[in-house]
């Protein structure tokens, strides 16, 4: 597992949206914008247990996610990783509020199945333009 560069955390820890890329059945990329955060070393998101995205992850732990700067877009940041694991009921649910406060500031709205991926970073790195 890499470090996290200072420059990938700040952009993680803030309200970005993030796009994550999963690999369908076929090999073909998938991407979609998330939540995203940090919990130690370790990136997570959450999604629907049923998503595209979960099936993907269950299939093949390999993603890659771009994040930038809601209010510099051109300072971004990219990141390479595998989903090392998947956690449901209160556990999930401490992580997906702390994240909604995060973009929010109040508790998820949606009260249903929801589960949280970690993903360990292997490669991190940011940049910023202008």
């Amino acid at each position: 597992m890499a470090s996290l560069p200072g420059e990938v955390r700040v952009l993680l820890d803030g309200p970005n949206v993030a796009h994550v890329a999963t690999v369908l059945p076929d090999g073909g990329p998938h991407s979609v914008p998330v939540w995203i955060g940090l919990e130690g070393d370790r990136i997570v998101f959450l999604t629907s247990p049923g998503s595209r995205k979960a099936r993907n992850l269950e299939r093949d732990p390999r993603v890659a996610i771009s994040i930038t700067d809601r209010n510099q877009p051109h300072t971004m940041a990219q990141v390479r990783g595998r989903v090392v694991e998947r956690i449901e009921g209160d556990a999930a649910w401490t992580i997906i509020d702390r994240l909604s406060h995060k973009y929010i500031g109040q508790p998820y709205p949606l009260r249903m199945d929801r589960v949280v991926f970690l993903v360990a970073p292997e490669r991190a790195w940011a940049q910023s333009f202008g």
